[in-house]
């Protein structure tokens, strides 16, 4: 959470503000335009540096890779001096993946510790350099080729079946300094690009050419757009259309130091400002293998509980327990599904974490409320931040001093500010720090039993700059004070150190700012001398495996934890939310680019928050909380969570958003397996739940650019409106026939041209559709998912409109949502693999195949209906088999009957003008119901359609 203007701030004070920080960016008042104007023309830039010549090559023996050495061309003072001799490493680490590494080849430099992000290591400096002399052009492995030049060095790699180069450094000479290093890469101009993040795009989610990009994490709240945000990820998906093929790579740069991206639509230039140069090329083709490949290397994404994907609620200004129970009971009165309610830091005494408020939390009443909630199967999460307040009569801050676990400078803990005052930061990179926070998780969750932990504040977040001490003329918190977020310390800014004022001044927060600008000093030392400026971006990242280890080592279940900081491997540990956003309609349309981002990124268990956390000046609220329920109810992760300036903005504050929210959550509810079954494949292969429509129609040019849609999985669409005022929507269509999940019937045939079909889409209305060749599992629904996730399924079949020949096919994944692993074992999880298909439009077979049924069997889980779509006539000459058998005992409880639909409403993509046209047709849905077939053992169902005059 981040502090908000005053809201009594008027709007000539708002002028007269900008105008005096406009002022503080120059010298005497002079406007830096009027500067610019007396200057003398600028000289150009003296070059960074003149490239580096490769001296030797060898090849290591049983399958080591390439080692080689670099020694610099000509010396160059800018940005400081360079590296003379570098090693370069090379290594095709799987089929898929090529490793390419640049480092000082005398002096070890900073890198990701692999003890945070496991992987393949590579050599040792100072290892002889077995192996024989390398003198080959190329280098290729299974589907990627290494290849480079001599003098001057550069190197590139390209894909094996077509030669088509994925990167290539022969654009600019590489520059290798201690604080700065730089290397850059052609693109093609059509080549479309994604990723680079955390940051908020107006412009979308395609990279747009000459936007900054700067990676280095920043408590910038998201409304500020192109700026570096919470969480750095140096990797970008490249996606091109070559002969109406979509073909993908991916590019990761694993580097933990701040740096700019300047993307020009043609290049792509990194400069860095530490560490070193280690590439990671994957090969894709397509979009999905590439977060396949991605992940295998970073981690798989962490198994979600099944109630995570349940609605959440939560605001900062819950300001005692009572409140808190009102609003689960409004919920429950209002029948809004509501699985967790959450406390900011209202919880707390003064703010400080792993405590309670005696006042206003009360221990015997929080506990008596959380026997309720969890008696009704919903749970309850709480907010810790990384800052431990300095206070010698508090136990956690104690243990921390005792235990010598807080980052230093100058031999002495750093001193910061947040929210409860003076802090201490954990560092969370020293064992003794890790297990430290452990084992205050443990006396926590033994205070109060908390279901799951929200970290925040973790960039790391400082109210203060530079190198502070505590106050002996003025209280620091002032209790009276109503802007908490003002330093109240004694500080100076550092200015004496390079850490502190590097050669290179990267974008920082958008300005240029200092590094320890709003953070800890980056002259601050870590667990065994590493210096804050190498691993500041890893704070968040280090927090969430210390929180995950603790949760998981005191419940023994799955662990959830939200975070806000994320570096590369963070989705192996927690969830993220997009940050501190505003209830407007831009950051309702920005949180969809966000999100998909973070899918790419490895985590795909996130959302940003519903109705906007700091309000908006006049609040759009009621018109724009709808719409955003109806967009957030479709999020992976979706919670309602504002401000305390903000208007209260729970759902049912209003009847019109709670109607929406009933609709919209409604269908997530009925959804739920199906996102389960998403969250399952993205911890086995990366896949993420909520995805760009490239991914599942890449060779769909004219979706390259989509932002305002996406899929949840394979073959749901969500087409939101994101406008004000706005009675229908405009949404793009890849090929084949989309059935409206609401009312399936109504479907919309494409033809792929591209162009927009307008929605009807009332005030609480949103359109998902569902793609043929999909076969959908759903269940009732309900208020809780404990309860929904024990009602009968049903299965939609969806064909394309009138078929003659078709196959579709889905699966479920149901499982023990409280084990620590999601794997499918006996009597611990089902998986079921459904697959349909007509033949020559009349017979039709429906089947699963059934993996570990026992536990659905346990559970009694059963399907009680099947609708198809996209048929013509009504059913008749129902047969059924379970597992292999007319087993009349195994559906003895049902009465299967057919039902058909009346006339369905298609739109249809004009092929030569684009024009969407309309027209009835007779029943496209038909319904096989009564049924009660075990989930858990394999079936079949087959019958004929009979056309009806």
């Amino acid at each position: 959470m981040l502090p908000r203007p005053p809201s009594h701030l008027l709007p000539w004070r708002c002028l007269l503000l900008l105008l005096i920080l406009a002022l503080a960016g120059s010298s005497n008042g002079v406007s830096a335009t009027a500067k610019a104007k007396a200057k003398a023309p600028a000289a150009a830039p003296k070059p960074a540096g003149f490239g580096y010549k490769l001296v030797s090559l060898v090849q290591r023996p049983n399958g080591g890779g390439l080692v080689g050495f670099l020694q610099v061309k000509r010396r160059t003072s800018t940005y400081g001096p360079d590296i003379p001799r570098l090693r370069l490493f090379v290594k095709h680490e799987t089929m898929d993946r090529v490793r390419v590494q640049i480092t000082d080849a005398e002096k070890q430099r900073w890198e990701v510790p692999y003890d945070l992000l496991p992987r393949e290591p590579s050599p040792p400096l100072g290892a002889t350099a077995d192996g024989a002399p390398f003198t080959a052009g190329e280098y290729p492995g299974q589907d990627l080729v290494f290849t480079y030049g001599r003098d001057p060095f550069w190197f590139a790699v390209h894909r094996k079946s077509t030669r088509q180069p994925l990167f290539n450094t022969s654009r600019a000479p590489l520059v290798f300094k201690d604080q700065y290093l730089e290397v850059s890469t052609r693109l093609p101009g059509d080549a479309a690009l994604y990723g680079l993040g955390e940051n908020t795009q107006p412009g979308g989610i395609k990279l747009r050419p000459n936007d900054p990009y700067t990676l280095y994490t920043t408590d910038a709240s998201a409304i500020n757009l192109n700026t570096d945000l919470y969480g750095s990820h140096p990797v970008y998906v490249d996606l091109r259309n070559l002969a109406g093929r979509g073909v993908a790579h991916a590019v990761l740069l694993l580097n933990s130091n701040g740096m700019d991206v300047l993307y020009t639509g043609t290049s792509l230039t990194y400069k860095v400002i530490g560490g070193l140069l280690d590439f990671y090329f994957f090969a894709g083709p397509t979009p999905l293998a590439v977060v396949d490949q991605y992940t295998a290397m970073i981690g798989r994404p962490a198994p979600m509980p099944y109630w995570a994907f349940g609605f959440h609620q939560c605001r900062w200004g819950y300001h005692n327990l009572s409140v808190v129970e009102d609003v689960v009971e409004n919920y429950r009165s209002a029948q809004i599904p509501l699985d967790v309610i959450w406390n900011d830091d209202d919880h707390m005494d003064a703010r400080k974490d792993f405590t309670l408020s005696p006042v206003n939390y009360p221990r015997p009443k929080l506990l008596a409320f959380l026997d309720k909630i969890h008696a009704r199967g919903m749970k309850y999460i709480v907010l810790i931040d990384p800052g431990i307040n300095v206070n010698h009569t508090y136990g956690v801050y104690q243990r921390g001093m005792d235990r010598d676990i807080f980052i230093k400078l100058d031999g002495q803990p750093y001193l910061a500010q947040v929210w409860p005052g003076p802090v201490y930061f954990p560092d969370f990179i020293n064992p003794n720090g890790a297990s430290w926070w452990i084992d205050e998780v443990r006396r926590f969750h033994e205070l109060v039993p908390v279901d799951g932990l929200w970290i925040d504040m973790n960039e790391a977040s400082n109210f203060c700059t530079g190198k502070c001490t505590i106050p002996t003329t003025h209280r620091c918190p002032d209790p009276t004070s109503k802007e908490p977020w003002l330093c109240c310390l004694d500080c100076k800014n550092l200015t004496n150190t390079r850490w502190d004022e590097p050669p290179y001044k990267i974008n920082a927060s958008g300005k240029s700012a200092r590094l320890g600008y709003n953070t800890i000093a980056t002259s601050a030392v870590h667990y065994n001398g590493v210096l804050e400026y190498n691993a500041h971006s890893l704070y968040g990242f280090s927090q969430a495996i210390a929180t995950h280890k603790g949760l998981q080592s005191i419940q023994g279940k799955r662990p959830f934890i939200l975070t806000r900081s994320t570096f590369v491997g963070s989705g192996a540990y927690a969830a993220h939310w997009t940050g501190d956003n505003k209830g407007t309609w831009e950051d309702l349309r920005y949180s969809i680019s966000t999100m998909l981002n973070f899918g790419i990124f490895g985590m795909p268990m996130v959302g940003s928050d519903i109705c906007g956390f700091y309000p908006a000046s006049p609040p759009p609220l009621e018109e724009l909380c709808s719409r955003w329920i109806e967009l957030g109810a479709f999020y992976p992760f979706s919670r309602d969570h504002a401000n305390f300036a903000s208007p209260r903005q729970e759902l049912y504050q209003w009847q019109s958003v709670a109607r929406s929210a009933r609709n919209a959550l409604g269908m997530r509810y009925r959804m739920l397996p199906y996102l389960y079954t998403l969250n399952y494949q993205a911890h086995l292969t990366g896949a993420p739940v909520a995805r760009p429509l490239f991914f599942s129609f890449p060779d769909f040019a004219p979706c390259y650019g989509v932002s305002n849609q996406f899929l949840l999985g394979a073959g749901v669409m969500v087409s939101p409106v994101l406008e004000q005022g706005a009675s229908s929507v405009d949404a793009v269509f890849p090929p084949g026939t989309w059935y409206n999940l609401f009312d399936t019937s109504k479907a919309v045939v494409s033809t792929g041209s591209g162009a927009a079909v307008r929605l009807p889409a009332p005030l609480n209305e949103v359109n998902v559709h569902v793609h043929q060749g999909t076969v959908l599992p759903l269940q009732r629904g309900g208020t809780i998912s404990r309860d929904a996730r024990a009602t009968p399924f049903t299965l939609v079949v969806a064909f394309p409109l009138g078929a003659a020949d078709a196959d579709a096919e889905g699966a479920v994944y149901v499982d023990d949502d409280e084990r620590p692993a999601m794997v499918l074992a006996e009597g611990q999880a089902t998986y079921a693999r459904f697959h349909a298909a007509v033949r020559g439009g009349k017979e039709v077979t429906v089947r699963s195949d059934v993996a570990m049924g026992s536990y659905s069997m346990h559970k009694g889980l059963v399907i009680e209906k099947i609708t198809v779509l996209g048929l013509h006539g009504a059913g008749t000459d129902l047969a059924i088999q379970v597992d292999g058998a007319d087993d009349a005992t195994a559906v003895a409880t049902s009465s299967p009957y057919f039902a058909a639909a009346d006339a369905a409403q298609v739109l249809r993509q004009g092929e030569e003008d684009d024009a969407v046209e309309g027209e009835k047709r007779s029943g496209v849905t038909m319904e096989v119901g009564g049924l009660a077939l075990p989930l858990g053992k394999s079936f079949t169902m087959t019958w004929n359609m009979r056309i009806q005059a």
